[in-house]
C-alpha cells in the first residue's frame, strides 16, 4: 500500500508524518501494553517514504537535510516514541555510508532504501570495560570475510532488511562496519527486548555465527568519527527529537484529560477542572518547559544543517554545543513532563486501561541512551575554557 505518491520537500515529509501519527495515535497504548511489534506501522512508514528522506538526490532520493529528519521523529514521537526510535540507526548508518563508503556501496544500500529497505544496528555489546570495546570480529580469508559475535540493543532489528554490525578487524583492530543482508545463513535475530519503557522497538540480540560477508560491503567507521562531519551531532539530534516529542506528547494528553475527565478539587470552587488557577499555572510552567525544549530543537537542528553543509572544525563545534543544549532541554522535558502529567490530571489517570504511564517509561528508557550530564559538562568547558567538544558518535 502507498500512503504518499513520493516526498521531495521537508513539507510533504512533514504532512506524511502527521497523517501516519494520527492513524497511529488509536493503537499506540494497546501496542505498548501487549508488546506488539509494530510490523505494520513500519511499512507504512516505507510505504510513505519516510526511511528514504536523505537518500542523495544523484540516486533519485530527496537529500533532505537532518532538520526534516529531526522535525520527522518529533512528530512520530507525540503518539509513540518506539515508532520514531526504530529509524534511528537506520538515519546515522545512512550517514556513515555517505562519509565513508565508497560509490558503489553507496549506490547498491541507497537504492535498495528507494525500494523500501531498512536498515538496523547491531552495535551494542555485552561485557567489555566500556562501550568501545567490540569482541565482535571480521576475519579476512582467502575465502572471504567472516564475522563472529553478539550484539543487543539492537533496535529495529526485527523490521531491518540490511543490518550495520560494528566490528573489530582480527587482525588490525580497527573499528569497522559491515552492511550484511539480515537473512544471511549464520544471523538469528532474538527479540528478547524487556526494557521497561519502549517496548516495541524490537531492540534484541543478533548473533552472528560464522556469516559470510561481501568484501565490498566493509567500510572503516573512523571517517565518520573523526572528522568534523556532524555524524555525532546529527545522530544525538535524532535523541533530542524523540524527547522532545515525547514531552508534547504527554503535555497534549495530560491537557485533553483535564479538558474531559479530570474533576475539580473542591479548594478551587471552579466547576471545571481547567478553571483550576493553580492547575492553570502548572500547565504554564509545563508549557515553557516543552517550548523549550522545542526552540532548542531548532536550533540545533538548523546547526547540524549548517555542518552537513560546510563540514569544518567550526560548524561541526556549534553543531555538537547546540545539539548537547537541545539534549539537556529535552532530557529534563521528557522527564518532568510525564510524571507531571499524573499530577495534573488526578487519581483517574492512573487507570492502567489509558497506558498514560507510557510516556514516563519511554522517556524514561530512551532518555538513558547517553548521560546527559556529560552534554552539560561539554558546554561549560566551552564556556570556561573555549574547548570544542570531541569528535565521536555521541556529540
Amino acid at each position: 500500500m502507498t500512503l504518499a505518491a513520493g516526498i521531495d520537500t521537508a513539507e510533504s515529509a512533514f504532512a506524511a508524518a502527521r497523517d501516519l501519527a494520527e492513524r497511529f495515535a488509536a493503537s499506540a497504548a494497546d501496542r505498548d501494553r501487549d508488546r506488539r511489534l509494530p510490523h505494520a506501522e513500519v511499512e507504512f512508514l516505507s510505504d510513505a517514504g519516510l526511511f528514504a528522506l536523505t537518500v542523495p538526490v544523484r540516486f533519485g532520493g530527496p537529500d533532505l537535510p537532518p532538520s526534516a529528519v529531526a522535525e520527522v521523529f518529533r512528530i512520530l514521537a507525540t503518539v509513540d516514541s518506539s515508532l520514531a526510535q526504530i529509524p534511528h540507526s537506520h538515519y546515522v548508518y545512512l550517514t556513515a555510508l555517505r562519509l565513508a563508503a565508497p560509490e558503489h556501496l553507496q549506490r547498491s544500500v541507497f537504492e535498495r532504501v528507494l525500494d523500501g529497505g531498512r536498515i538496523a544496528n547491531a552495535q551494542s555489546e555485552k561485557g567489555g570495560r566500556t562501550v568501545a570495546d567490540i569482541a565482535t570480529t571480521l576475519t579476512r580469508t582467502p575465502d572471504g570475510a567472516r564475522l563472529r559475535g553478539e550484539k543487543f540493543y539492537c533496535t529495529g532489528s526485527p523490521f531491518a532488511h540490511i543490518l550495520a554490525v560494528l566490528a573489530r578487524d582480527a587482525d588490525t583492530d580497527e573499528q569497522l562496519i559491515a552492511f550484511v543482508a539480515a537473512d544471511t545463513p549464520g544471523i538469528t535475530i532474538v527479540d528478547d527486548w524487556n526494557g521497561l519503557g519502549q517496548r516495541t522497538t524490537g531492540s534484541g540480540t543478533v548473533r552472528f555465527d560464522d556469516v559470510a560477508v561481501p568484501g565490498d560491503a566493509v567500510i572503516a567507521r573512523s571517517a565518520a568519527v573523526t572528522e568534523p562531519t556532524g555524524y555525532g551531532a546529527f545522530a544525538q539530534l535524532l535523541h533530542a527529537a524523540i524527547d522532545t516529542g515525547i514531552a508534547r506528547g504527554a503535555l497534549d494528553a495530560a491537557a485533553e484529560f483535564v479538558r474531559t475527565r479530570s474533576r475539580p478539587w473542591f479548594e478551587a470552587g471552579v466547576d471545571r477542572a481547567q478553571d483550576d488557577p493553580l492547575l492553570i499555572q502548572r500547565f504554564g510552567e509545563l508549557t515553557v518547559t516543552v517550548r523549550a525544549a522545542e526552540a532548542a530543537l531548532t536550533v540545533a537542528a538548523a546547526a547540524v544543517d549548517s555542518a552537513f553543509v560546510e563540514p569544518d572544525p567550526v560548524h561541526a563545534a556549534e553543531a555538537s554545543l547546540a545539539v548537547a543544549t537541545a539534549k539537556a532541554l529535552a532530557d529534563r522535558a521528557a522527564t518532568e513532563v510525564p510524571a507531571a502529567l499524573f499530577e495534573v490530571s488526578g487519581t483517574r489517570s492512573a487507570g492502567g486501561d489509558l497506558g498514560l504511564d507510557r510516556f514516563w517509561r519511554d522517556a524514561r528508557t530512551h532518555t538513558l541512551h547517553d548521560p546527559v550530564r556529560y552534554k552539560v559538562w561539554h558546554l561549560g568547558r566551552h564556556t570556561l575554557g573555549r574547548i570544542d567538544p570531541p569528535l565521536h558518535g555521541v556529540l
